[in-house]
């Protein structure tokens, strides 16, 4: 297998504020782009040529990546003029792609971070013969997934909406969102208007008794569609605990990218990453959060579990937990924002205006 398509067209609504200007596999995680731990993931495995479907701020992407030759990669782009789901996505991009007929072509998502083995997924395509083959992982609770059983062999037996009841559990078993497709399944798809791969071409595949194979890896999985997510996702990234050969440094407790200042008296921990020309000051405490490009946390203060956007500034002894903070907003001192809240981008909070505890 050397080709692959990559859906980044989401636009990524359950992230706002931080997608309000940047497109959700363009948000850094680890220090770079959340899609350059994906490409690189995928040219480790073999793949050579990737076709980015787009959507929500196309243009983007072509900017930063270009021809993918700095990656090792050769990189296409395609542009949906409307959305188009997933399936329509994967077709609209379908005249891009190389491969013959019977010849497996790999499609994943732009919001997933996992530490899927992409070779074994394709070893289980190619020996079981399957039209379809889907990775599979567990959840310890399945009722906000689709399910998805299979038989001893591993063969798809159904994609089950969301349980509603105990009784409609009936496997641990989600879809993952990595699939390898049989290239001429791809031009199968309708052209020309939406399709969901999940709700309509699986199911139809299987109604027309088309072989869809699962391969179970629970190895790290984590979607990265909301902002706590996010930033536990990048955070994994540091640690170690989630795989990813494009980390700029060493993993460890924090990532302090080159141009970042850090005072000596600062204590940055719990995979903490602190961006391009961004600044944390004398006696700040961060813990488990991502400090984006030019950003500045004044002196003493504690953020915890937080994302903090480009240009932002936290102010002297505010407290954050579990906070979202915009591109450009000011967080006056002696704030407290617990956890949940989104501040918008550009907006500003006075000092003290916000607490949970009395001002003593």
């Amino acid at each position: 297998m050397t080709e692959a398509i990559l859906l980044v067209g989401g636009k990524g609504t359950r992230l706002r504020p931080l997608t309000v200007h940047t497109p959700k596999p363009m948000l850094p995680a680890a220090g770079v782009p959340f899609l350059t731990h994906q490409l690189a993931r995928a040219r480790a495995a073999g793949v050579e040529h990737i076709v980015l479907a787009t959507s929500y701020l196309a243009e983007v992407f072509e900017p930063h990546f270009g021809d993918g030759s700095a990656l090792g990669l050769h990189l296409e782009y395609v542009t949906e003029e409307e959305p188009l789901g997933t399936g329509g996505a994967i077709r609209n991009v379908a005249s891009r792609l190389h491969s013959g007929p019977d010849e497996p072509v790999l499609v994943f998502n732009g919001d997933i971070l996992t530490g899927l083995d992409i070779g074994a997924l394709v070893r289980t395509h190619e020996t079981s013969g399957a039209d379809v083959s889907l990775h599979l992982t567990r959840v310890t609770d399945p009722r906000a997934y689709g399910l998805v059983p299979t038989d001893g062999a591993g063969r798809v037996l159904a994609f089950l909406e969301k349980p509603q009841t105990p009784e409609e559990i009936v496997t641990d078993q989600i879809n993952a969102g990595a699939y390898v497709f049989r290239r001429s399944v791809i031009d199968t798809i309708p052209a020309g208007r939406a399709v969901s791969v999940e709700r309509e071409t699986f199911p139809g595949l299987l109604a027309a008794g088309a072989h869809l194979q699962g391969m179970v890896d629970s190895t790290y999985w984590l979607d990265l569609g909301t902002p706590a997510a996010f930033v536990r996702g990048s955070a994994d990234l540091v640690l170690g605990k989630a795989p990813s050969p494009a980390v700029p440094g060493r993993c460890g407790d924090r990532l302090v990218l080159p141009t970042a200042r850090v005072a000596p008296d600062a204590n940055l921990a719990g995979g903490t990453v602190v961006g391009e020309g961004a600044f944390v000051a004398e006696g700040a405490r961060v813990f488990g959060s991502t400090i984006l490009p030019g950003a500045v946390i004044e002196p003493g203060a504690v953020v915890t579990d937080s994302l903090i956007g480009t240009r932002a500034r936290v102010g002297e002894r505010a407290v954050l937990s579990g906070a979202v903070i915009g591109d450009g907003a000011v967080i006056g001192a002696h704030n407290e924002l617990r956890e949940g809240v989104r501040v918008w981008c550009d907006a500003r909070i006075p000092a003290g205006a916000v607490r949970f505890s009395s001002d003593q």
